[in-house]
């Protein structure tokens, strides 16, 4: 792999990768007054429509030769979502643990064969003389030709330092991370219920950090503005935050992917933000991960659920919820509380 010691501002791929495709639909929809008389067999209005859809891509995440998870993910600042999962895990505290990274865009079979361990691809022809309980398990080069069309695949290959590699040992997951789920693979309680008081956040600090209600809606209406691929697909999530005066935001079609992107580029470049907003709803691990980058606020467009705000008052991280039209609501770190 090339040397890298340096982000790029923008992800090698963004400019190639496509993050939504156009599909053919059929709109089924009776008029409004129609659907009340719907009963009464009203008329059907079927029409063909053209769409576009976000991609959710495989994203292979290889550490130090090791396939540690494959992530659903859409296909685009990959080199930030890399360093914030790797930090939201606890396998590395610094950005410059990463001391290199390449990404490869898988397109055929061959290519595919590079990445994927021998035991689990077989050639077609040698199926025969294989015991029955083993070939189960194994891909045959027809499948996998099959399953390509199928997929948008991606390797992300890290290296970390020799410090860093006994963690990746001991926490490697088990399974795919599938778009909407931030803990799938963990096989230990300790994993999924962490013990963050290390990170606790400076109560003084969380004060002075509250975000005003004037702010948030601010800020909610640059990332209407700004989230692209939300407005083509209606189908991707956004953390977004404002530094130095500035909207940085970071979509992806899992929420926790788009979190991870945002503290990605929180670590490479060592920017303190004083809260990041989300689209989404605000779930647990959500919470850890914020906790973790120690952001002080963390704000979403829905709600949080109960797990999440008992995490936060116990850790000091600011919570709120809610935020649409001309209101907010405080679950965690309001200054009165």
């Amino acid at each position: 792999m090339a040397n890298k010691p340096h982000l790029a501002a923008e992800d090698s791929f963004k400019k190639d990768a496509p993050l939504s495709r156009l599909h053919v639909a059929y709109k089924h929809s009776y008029t409004s007054d129609a659907f009340l008389d719907a009963a009464k067999n009203a008329p059907l209005d079927i029409d063909t429509k053209s769409g576009m859809l976000a991609v959710e891509a495989a994203v292979a995440i290889v550490i130090n030769g090791i396939h540690y998870a494959v992530l659903m993910a859409s296909p685009y600042q990959l080199e930030y979502l890399a360093i914030g999962f790797l930090y939201s895990e606890g396998l590395i505290q610094h950005s410059h643990e990463l001391l290199d990274w390449d990404i490869t865009q898988l397109t055929d079979d061959e290519s595919y064969q590079d990445f994927t361990p021998d035991s689990f691809i077989q050639n077609s022809s040698n199926k025969d003389s294989l015991n029955s309980n083993l070939t189960d398990e194994l891909i045959s080069l027809d499948q996998l030709s099959e399953q390509l069309q199928d997929y948008d695949i991606y390797v992300v290959e890290l290296v970390l330092n020799q410090r860093c590699h006994q963690r990746i040992q001991a926490q490697k997951r088990q399974l795919a991370g599938r778009t909407g789920c931030g803990m799938c693979g963990i096989t230990g309680l300790t994993q999924a219920l962490p013990d963050l008081s290390k990170y606790q956040i400076n109560k003084p600090l969380l004060s002075r950090a509250m975000p005003s209600l004037d702010d948030l809606l601010s800020i909610q209406a640059q990332i209407n503005v700004a989230q692209h691929t939300h407005q083509l697909t209606g189908a991707v999530h956004a953390a977004a935050t404002l530094y130095e005066q500035q909207l940085y935001l970071f979509e992806d079609v899992g929420r926790h992917n788009a979190l991870d992107k945002l503290i990605g580029w929180q670590l490479h470049h060592k920017a303190e933000v004083d809260y990041v907003l989300m689209t989404s709803r605000l779930s647990i691990e959500l919470v850890q991960k914020s906790i973790r980058s120690r952001i002080p606020w963390l704000i979403g467009m829905s709600a949080p659920t109960s797990t999440a705000v008992r995490v936060a008052e116990r850790y000091g991280l600011g919570l709120a919820g809610f935020l649409r039209d001309n209101r907010v609501t405080y679950y965690a770190g309001y200054a009165d509380s």
